[in-house]
């Protein structure tokens, strides 16, 4: 998955560049490279949002991490990577090359509090995800009322990216979920489905895509699309699994009782002809893509015999052929 980029290295390249030309000179103070850091000593530092190359730099070398800050800005200028450094803490091992500074601000796994938004996430987990980090649950709630949506979209479900996200200290709830919901309007794929098509609107075509990411894996989304479209296109009722765990928030379930399929809910699809209201989750740009460039086919069934074995078909009894292999296979414990 992509990490959000929030963060370019512009402030003052060009003045570094061209000092460079002018002294004829590339040598600048660095650490050299550290084989084993496990016993070197660490510090946390917070890369406040915006701050320029220079700006990190210079924190670098105040605080014992690099040598010298032009030995970290002459490496983060000649490597694009640099521009997806994130604000926010950092872990940081101190007196290393500039090289591994680098390396160690693009590290994830150094970056503490780090929000991940899985493809699939449903807005409750992300709200989760934004307690754990440290806003407080009335903030989030405040935030995503007060969030700022595409037209024709009411609730952020659906809109909030799937990245890996890490913010400034300082930084509010109202401008976290902000920032998630500008992540997805930078997509092509979204400014694409954001348009809508002849049959659908923006929020259909999403809520088709979130559906695609929680039925399938990336390999099979636009079949799954296909299945979808030809449903709809024949008043046959989606009958989707995802749409009813949606509601009953049951994460990672393959089995869905006859009883649950009976809810009284908008999103149950057993019960409800046609998409429901909104998205059930936020789908990433694969799903997207799926959704509006579904593969051409006649298929109204699909069914996961085994894993990694989805099979797809127009016929009603290869369909229970295939639901009769995929039970025994279930009872044998081939799906734990």
């Amino acid at each position: 998955m992509k990490r959000i980029a929030f963060l370019a290295l512009v402030g003052g390249v060009a003045a570094l560049s061209l000092f460079i030309l002018r002294t004829n000179s590339s040598s600048a103070p660095d650490f050299p490279t550290v084989a084993i850091i496990a016993q070197l000593p660490e510090v946390t530092l917070d890369i406040p949002t915006g701050a320029s190359g220079s700006d990190i730099a210079r924190l670098l070398f105040e605080n014992g991490v690099v040598k010298s800050s032009d030995a970290f800005f002459r490496v983060a200028v000649g490597d694009k990577r640099s521009e997806k450094i994130a604000p926010g803490a950092h872990r940081l091992t101190q007196k290393i090359s500039a090289a591994q500074a680098l390396e160690q601000l693009l590290d994830p796994k150094r970056i503490p509090n780090l929000i991940r938004v899985a493809e699939g996430a449903w807005k409750s987990e992300v709200i989760d995800s934004l307690i754990e980090y440290g806003f407080a649950r009335s903030e989030v709630s405040s935030a995503l009322n007060s969030a700022v949506l595409p037209k024709g979209f009411k609730d952020a479900e659906g809109l909030l990216f799937p990245a890996q996200y890490t913010f400034a200290k300082g930084t509010s709830a109202a401008q976290a979920v902000q920032a998630m919901v500008d992540r997805f309007l930078k997509e092509p794929i979204s400014t694409e489905l954001l348009r809508g098509d002849a049959k659908f609107t923006a929020r259909q075509l999403l809520t088709i895509a979130s559906i695609i990411q929680a039925e399938s894996v990336d390999k099979d989304f636009k079949r799954v699309s296909a299945v979808i479209l030809n449903r709809l296109a024949i008043g046959m009722p989606l009958q989707m699994d995802s749409t009813v765990h949606f509601v009953m928030k049951a994460r990672g379930d393959i089995f869905l009782s006859t009883k649950s399929t009976l809810i009284n809910s908008p999103y149950n699809t057993y019960k409800k002809y046609g998409l429901p209201p909104g998205p059930i989750g936020n789908p990433g740009t694969a799903a997207m893509q799926a959704a509006l460039a579904p593969d051409v086919g006649n298929w109204l069934f699909f069914i996961t015999v085994a894993p990694g074995d989805t099979r797809f078909t127009e016929s009603f009894v290869e369909f229970n052929e295939w639901k009769a292999l995929y039970q025994k296979n279930r009872k044998a414990g081939m799906f734990k």
